[in-house]
C-alpha cells in the first residue's frame, strides 16, 4: 500500500508538471517559477530529506522504544515548536529581503524585462509554504516511527492535486485580472502546502498525539536533537552556496535553461522517489531501533538489504532512462507551450542526471544510517565534499558543455557522495556483506544493459511501425518497448541467476502485508 502511495504521489507530480509544461513551456514565466520554488525549497529539502528527519527520526524512536509515547509525542512537540519558531523568523526575514535574495540567485533576470519582477513575486507568494512543511514534516517522522507510512506517502498527492486544480482553475482568472498566469501555481503550492498537514494530522491524533503551545527547551531530548541538528546546518549553508552557485550558472545560459533542467530532474524524482526515498523511509526507522538496541548487527543486515534492493531497481532505471530520454520527454511534456526543442534539450540534461540515479539512492540510505549511529558529523563532512565537487564540476563544465555540464556535475557529485558514504559506512560497521553486493551489482548491470539495447531497439522498430506523432502513437511506441526491455530484463536475471528478484517480490508483499496490518486505507 505504501509502494502504491508513493507511486501514486510521483505520477501525480508528474502530471502536474505535464500541466505546467503545457500551459507555460521552458519560457521566463516557468523559468521564474522554477527559481521562486527553489528558494523555499533549500529549507524544505533541510527539514524534509535532510538534517532535521535525519536527526528527529532517530531520537523519537529511541524514546518511543525505551520511555514510551508520551515521552517521545513530548519531544516531538518541542522540536514542532522550535522549528516553527525558527521557520515564522525565516519567513518573515525572506519577506523582507526578497528582493535581495531574489538577486543573489537570478540577477541574470534582470537583463530581460519583468522577469526578475516576476520571480520576486512568485517567491514572496511561496515563501509561507515553509511552515506548512515543518509541521507535515515532524508529523511524517512521528507517523513513520509508528509504522504508519501510507498516509505519509500519499500526502504529497494532496500538494500535487492542490497544484493541478489551481492550474486549471486560477490561471484563467490570473489572466483575466491581468495578473501572470504562473501565479496561480504559487498559490497552489500554497494550497498544496496546507494539504500536507490535513492528512496527516487525524492519523496523529488517532495515535495519542495532542498539540501544546508548551516549549521547553532545557528538555535533555530536545537539546540531542539539536546537537545532532548542528553538524546539519553547516551542510545547509554549503548547499546554498552549492544552489546558489547551479542557479547562476543555468540562469547565465539564457532563457529555458532553469525549466530544462527542472523538468529533466523532476523525471529523475520518479524513480528516486519510488526507489530511493521509500527504501530509505522504511529503513529509517528499523535501523534506529536497532541503534537504541545497540544491534549492530541488526543495522548491518537492514542497510545491506537495503542497497540490494536500490541496486535491483535503480540500475535498470538507469540505463532505461538512457535508453529512451527522448521518447519519455516528448510524451510526458511536448504539447502546448513546450516544443520540440525543449524536448531534446530536456532529455539530454535527463540522460546526464540519469547517471547518478544509483549515487542519489544509496546516498539517501547511508545519510540517515549515519544519523541512527550518532555520526551526524561524518554525513554532513561528506554532504560538504559532495557539495564543493559538483560547484567546482559545475563551473567547470558550463563552459564547455553548457547547462548540461551542470546535469552532469551534480551526477557525479552524486555517485561521490553515495560511495563515499558508503565507504565509511563500511568502516564503521564492520561490514556490509560488500562481497555479495558487488556481485550482485555487476549482475543486474549486464541484465539491465542488455534490457537497454532491447528497449532502444524496439522503440525504433516501433516507430517504423507505428509512425507519427499523435499521443497514441507515442503510448504504444514506449509502451510495447518498456514492457519488451522488461520481458528481456526477466530473462537475463533468471539466465545470470539473480535470485534477490525474488526476495524484492517477498518483500513487496510483505509490506503490503505490514501496511495493511498498521493502518486502513
Amino acid at each position: 500500500m505504501t509502494v502504491a502511495a508513493t507511486a501514486t504521489s510521483r505520477i501525480l507530480g508528474l502530471a502536474r508538471d505535464q500541466v505546467l509544461a503545457a500551459l507555460f513551456g521552458a519560457g521566463n514565466e516557468m523559468d521564474a517559477f522554477a527559481v521562486a520554488f527553489r528558494i523555499p525549497n533549500l529549507v524544505r529539502d533541510l527539514f524534509a530529506e535532510g538534517a532535521m528527519s535525519a536527526a528527529f527520526v532517530p531520537a523519537f524512536t529511541y524514546h518511543l522504544t525505551r520511555r514510551g509515547k508520551e515521552a517521545a509525542f513530548r519531544l516531538g512537540n518541542n522540536v514542532l515548536n522550535a522549528l516553527l519558531i525558527m521557520t515564522v523568523l525565516l519567513v518573515v526575514a525572506g519577506l523582507v529581503f526578497t528582493r535581495q535574495i531574489v538577486s543573489l540567485y537570478a540577477g541574470n533576470f534582470a537583463s530581460i524585462p519583468g522577469k526578475l519582477e516576476l520571480t520576486i513575486q512568485l517567491t514572496r507568494v511561496m515563501l509561507p509554504f515553509l511552515i506548512t512543511v515543518v509541521v507535515a514534516t515532524v508529523a511524517m517522522g512521528m507517523l513513520n516511527s509508528l509504522h504508519h507510512y501510507f498516509v505519509p506517502a500519499v500526502s504529497t498527492a494532496i500538494f500535487n492535486l492542490a497544484t493541478i486544480g489551481c492550474a486549471f482553475a486560477l490561471v484563467p482568472i490570473m489572466l483575466s485580472l491581468d495578473l501572470p498566469g504562473i501565479m496561480a501555481i504559487a498559490v497552489g503550492v500554497l494550497l498544496g502546502g496546507i494539504g500536507l498537514v490535513l492528512i496527516q494530522w487525524p492519523p496523529l491524533h488517532r495515535e495519542g498525539f495532542r498539540y501544546s503551545t508548551a516549549f521547553d527547551a532545557r528538555d535533555p531530548a530536545f537539546r540531542e536533537v539539536l546537537m545532532l541538528m548542528g553538524p546539519g546546518t553547516i551542510g545547509l549553508a554549503a548547499t546554498q552556496i552549492n544552489i546558489l552557485v547551479s542557479t547562476l550558472l543555468a540562469t547565465s545560459e539564457g532563457t529555458g535553461a532553469v525549466s530544462w533542467l527542472t523538468y529533466a530532474f523532476r523525471i529523475m524524482s520518479l524513480p528516486i522517489g519510488l526507489f530511493g526515498v521509500s527504501i530509505a523511509t522504511a529503513a529509517l526507522p528499523a535501523m534506529s531501533r536497532h541503534a537504541a538496541a545497540g544491534d549492530l548487527a541488526g543495522i548491518r543486515e537492514t542497510l545491506s538489504r537495503a542497497l540490494g534492493m536500490t541496486f535491483l531497481l535503480n540500475v535498470p532505471a538507469t540505463l532505461g532512462l538512457l535508453a529512451l530520454s527522448q521518447p519519455i520527454v516528448e510524451l510526458l511534456f511536448e504539447r502546448g507551450r513546450f516544443t520540440p526543442a525543449d524536448t531534446r534539450a530536456t532529455a539530454a540534461a535527463l540522460q546526464l542526471y540519469a547517471v547518478g540515479l544509483i549515487g542519489y539512492s544509496a546516498a539517501r540510505i547511508a545519510t540517515p544510517t549515519f544519523y541512527a549511529l550518532g555520526q551526524s558529523r561524518t554525513a554532513v563532512a561528506v554532504s560538504i565534499a559532495a557539495i564543493a565537487g559538483n560547484v567546482g564540476l559545475s563551473m567547470a563544465l558550463v563552459g564547455w558543455m553548457g547547462f548540461r555540464g551542470l546535469a552532469l556535475a551534480t551526477a557525479i557529485a552524486a555517485l561521490g557522495n553515495g560511495g563515499l558514504s558508503l565507504l565509511l559506512l563500511r568502516r564503521r560497521l564492520g561490514a556490509i556483506d560488500g562481497t555479495r553486493l558487488l556481485v550482485l551489482f555487476a549482475k543486474v548491470l549486464a541484465a539491465a544493459l542488455v534490457m537497454a539495447v532491447a528497449a532502444r531497439a524496439i522503440h525504433y522498430g516501433m516507430t517504423g511501425l507505428l509512425p507519427g506523432r499523435p499521443v497514441l502513437m507515442q503510448v504504444m511506441r514506449l509502451g510495447v518497448a518498456i514492457g519488451g526491455g522488461l520481458a528481456v530484463l526477466a530473462a537475463a536475471a533468471k539466465l545470470l541467476g539473480i535470485d534477490q528478484f525474488n526476495d524484492l517480490v517477498t518483500w513487496a508483499a510483505g509490506r503490503l502485508t505490514r501496511d495493511r496490518g498498521h493502518e486502513s486505507c
